[in-house]
């Protein structure tokens, strides 16, 4: 579904990405992983078109989207949950979902998708009327997941959805994805926790330097000792 070609970028003069290639199969969950300026947000910034590509591609269904604008990555079905919390506090649940789909041509339609993903997010259903502010951390990113999913994005890019989550939270976002690729969805994901995302995953590619280290099925990266040695320890705990 998704293919990137040799890609180097990166801010400024500084070079991020050297020469980054992978490939994600459509309807699959793929965790990200690798240390601390290993290029993986900056990836994900590539690919929805926040960065400057100095060379290579980005292949979406086979079409080359390199370079566009994160309001056509949209239409092409790609949404990004950024790192953080991205939501606007003092608004209601329902008007930060709106926002999600403000870039819609079909608003009636969007209204129907706030009401669907409201039945997928029960919670976010009943606290439509309050402010994001005074929801807590792990309902804050299903609001911001929500949001990603009003426009039917047939891929969507997560980076760090664990951040600042409780355990259980964590196991509920991971059960949330799961059940999105269950849909039909294709889940692209940067996670600090290495080995519960990869437990959780179809696929895992760990990267370095900018560069594709190494390409697997999820379980047979779980099971490389040089992945178990170097990525997985307490240093990848803190990326």
């Amino acid at each position: 579904m998704l293919e990137l070609k040799q890609v180097f970028g990166g801010y400024g003069k500084m070079t991020i990405l050297n020469g980054t290639s992978f490939r994600i199969e459509k309807g699959t969950i793929t965790t990200v992983i690798g240390p601390n300026g290993a290029g993986k947000s900056t990836v994900f910034k590539a690919i929805f078109g926040l960065l400057n590509i100095r060379s290579g591609q980005v292949l979406l269904n086979g079409k080359d989207v390199t370079g566009q604008a994160p309001a056509k990555m949209l239409a092409h079905g790609v949404s990004y949950v950024p790192q953080g919390r991205n939501l606007f506090p003092m608004l209601s649940v329902k008007h930060n979902l709106e926002i999600g789909g403000i870039s819609a041509p079909d608003q009636s339609r969007v209204a129907r998708r706030i009401d669907e993903v409201m039945e997928q997010f029960p919670i976010l259903k009943e606290k439509a009327n309050q402010q994001a502010i005074t929801l807590s951390g792990g309902q804050q990113k299903q609001l911001e997941i929500a949001r990603a999913l009003l426009l039917d994005p047939k891929l969507i890019l997560i980076d760090e959805p664990s951040i600042g989550l409780s355990p259980q939270m964590v196991s509920e976002t991971f059960r949330t994805l799961i059940r999105l690729r269950d849909e039909g969805v294709t889940v692209l994901m940067v996670e600090q926790n290495a080995k519960a995302a990869l437990a959780m995953s179809d696929y895992g590619l760990v990267l370095e330097q900018g560069q594709t280290r190494m390409h697997n099925k999820a379980d047979a990266l779980l099971a490389d000792p040089r992945v178990g040695q170097l990525f997985l320890g307490a240093s990848l705990a803190e990326a």
